[in-house]
This record gives structure tokens, sequence and C-alpha cells, in this order.
């Protein structure tokens, strides 16, 4: 699920209701082909070469577990709006994708690890980002990674969480961490943006020990 740039938050937007015209805002939906690829190339960047398990948290309608999917990785998708999950099945439809109902601080998944946890504007709306966080990471296989994309939404009221509390977050969880900015790449959003945006490619240690 994506930013309220209005200075709402995650939980004043009924997203069930938000499902049928959530794909119009071009970093949703993703259907301008400049946006779709611009997507497509950081992905490239982010994501491991080698194809492998993805788990994509508040996958809303899919948009970029498609693309995951597009270049090799196996999908699973969670959100907490059957609405959202019902668009995305049908998006992904005969590909190597699965879709949950689910929350995405305890996602549904069982005892199954990823190679890689992507999660794109969730950690801001959370009352726990560190917890989430440590969860995250030991849904991970050693040396996975975790790519979290989030910013700062905003002018009189802001919300969001800076780059540099997340990473502070991070630094005890992960062996490589590194902060790419997005507020310059107006192919991302389809206009010119002045808010912090950002993307978070961490890698976490080839072997760590469980969340306390």
């Amino acid at each position: 699920m994506a930013n309220q740039s209005d200075g709402t938050t995650s939980a004043d937007v009924d997203w069930d209701a938000s499902a049928a015209a959530f794909d119009e805002e071009p970093d949703h939906g993703l259907r301008d082909p400049r946006v779709r690829a611009a997507w497509a190339g950081r992905l490239r960047g982010w994501l491991p070469r080698r194809a492998g398990d993805l788990l994509d948290l508040g996958c809303g309608t899919g948009s970029l577990s498609l693309l995951a999917a597009e270049q090799g990785h196996r999908v699973t998708g969670v959100d907490l709006s059957p609405a959202m999950i019902g668009l995305a099945r049908a998006e992904l439809a005969g590909r190597d994708a699965v879709f949950l109902v689910g929350d995405a601080t305890a996602p549904p998944v069982g005892d199954r690890r990823f190679d890689t946890v992507l999660v794109r504007h969730v950690l801001w709306t959370l009352p726990d980002p560190g917890r989430a966080l440590r969860h995250w990471r030991d849904l991970l296989r050693p040396g996975g990674r975790l790519v979290l994309v989030e910013g700062v939404w905003g002018t009189v009221s802001p919300v969001g969480i800076p780059a540099d509390r997340l990473t502070a977050l991070l630094d005890p969880l992960a062996a490589h961490t590194r902060v790419e900015r997005l507020s310059d790449d107006a192919r991302l959003w389809g206009r010119e943006v002045e808010d912090e945006r950002y993307a978070v490619p961490a890698t976490v240690p080839s072997a760590h020990p469980p969340a306390p």
C-alpha cells in the first residue's frame, strides 16, 4: 500500500474501497511505459540477479510483484486488503506468484524463508518499525536482501520515516546497507517531486541469530 501525500495516515484509508482506483496514481499502477520501465530498472539493481523467492509485503495490486515476476523471481505477495489481493491475483494470473491476505508485520507464510523481502511504503505506518524489521530479517535466508522503499511526504504536516532513522534501525540487522535517493527521478513518480523519497537495499549476514 502507498503513502498519502496529503498527510492522512494509512489507518485513515479504507483500502478495500480504494482498490478500484488505486492504480490510477502513476507510481501505483505503473501504466505509463516510462514509469514502468523506471521501476523495472531500479528493481534489477535492488534484487538478486539469480531468480529466487521474493516476499512482497503490502503488495497492493501487485505492480512491483509483476515486475519481479517478469524478472524471473517467484513471488509471494501479502496485503491486508482482500480487494487489493484480488486485483493482484488477476494481474499475475498464470505466473509463478501467490497472493495472501494478511498483516505485513506477521505475514502468513509459516516457516518459509525467502531470498528477498520487498516492502514499499509500509514501514512508516507501523507503530514499532524496529520490531517489524527484525521479523522481516528472520524471514530471509542467510545472505538474503531487504529492499525497503520509503520516504517523508508533505510539507505542512510531514509523515514518513527519514532515511537516517531507517538506516539506524537496520544497523544491527544488516551486513551491508546503502541509501538510494529517488526524489530526483521524476520517471518513477510520473512527475517532479520535492519530498524525501528513497530506497534502502540491505543484505543480511550469511548467518544471523533469531530476533529476541
